[in-house]
């Protein structure tokens, strides 16, 4: 039996703006006229939806949410942007999620499954994956791309243009200034690598003799006796065999040169933490 769609007396919602089935709307609700809010959406209360917002079904938003507001971004100039939040995610408290630039990409994506902890922010023209979790007050700047089944530790600051590969694990009160590989753990003011994301691969499913020959490419590719290019070649020759291991070496090599976080000088990279079952 489908619940039939609520809206509080005290809230807003203008003229244009699309409901779905079995929306709840409590108290203090301002919904914009280029609204689009799927089935089954709950606004708890005192939430903000503007601009061109849409929001996947199932998904549950909090008080003092703010989502679609413009992009804090100076080269924006008006024109029509959107935001789209895939389905099923819960955002907290005090979660800001803004529009896309005209000047650039003109939407922010977000994906499904996500959660978002309260005042966590998510700046414009960013694209973020499905089953993300953002803790407590974790923010990105702008144009950052944000792969799948990634966590970010509360009050960790993403930069304005970083990616952010599948499975990494990003340590609370950490600054990522360079891209961080798909299953690694970064932390650290201008973070660094702690190693591969154990615990994220076993959790994944990922077959023990994969997360070993993750392993060995992880090393061979920031072996310190040879430059990093010279390591990727070797590397794409060693691990053409393993889809896991060549999406490191796609992720590094597929957009040029760009500036990457890398294991510490001092050690202590954790790549040798115990994966037994």
């Amino acid at each position: 039996m489908k619940i039939k769609t609520s809206i509080h007396a005290s809230s807003i919602v203008e003229e244009g703006a699309q409901i779905g089935q079995g929306v709840r709307i409590g108290p203090f609700c301002h919904v914009g006229a280029d609204v689009v809010i799927g089935d089954d959406v709950e606004l708890v209360s005192h939430v903000s939806v503007m601009g061109a917002t849409s929001i996947g079904a199932s998904t549950k938003v909090y008080p003092m949410a703010t989502l679609g507001a413009p992009p804090q971004n100076t080269k924006h100039k008006g024109g029509r942007t959107t935001l789209v939040i895939g389905r099923n995610c819960t955002i907290r408290e005090g979660v800001t999620m803004h529009l896309g630039t005209d000047s650039s990409r003109g939407e922010t994506t977000v994906g499904d499954n996500g959660n978002f902890l309260a005042y966590a922010h998510i700046a414009h023209d960013c694209v973020v994956g499905n089953n993300a979790t953002f803790a407590n007050g974790a923010t990105l700047g702008g144009h950052c791309e944000v792969g799948n089944n990634v966590y970010i530790g509360g009050l960790t600051a993403v930069h304005q243009f970083v990616r952010i590969g599948d499975n990494a694990f990003l340590g609370g009160c950490s600054a990522i200034v360079g891209d961080v590989i798909p299953f690694a753990i970064a932390v650290g003011n201008r973070a660094s690598l702690r190693g591969l994301n154990i615990i994220g691969l076993k959790r994944s499913g990922l077959p023990r003799s994969e997360i070993l020959v993750l392993r060995k490419a992880y090393r061979m590719i920031f072996d310190r006796s040879r430059t990093v290019g010279e390591n990727i070649e070797f590397a794409k020759a060693e691990f053409a065999s393993s889809p896991t291991a060549m999406k490191i070496i796609d992720f590094i090599t597929s957009r040029g040169k760009r500036h990457y976080a890398v294991p510490s000088l001092k050690g202590g990279d954790g790549d040798d933490v115990d994966d037994e079952d």
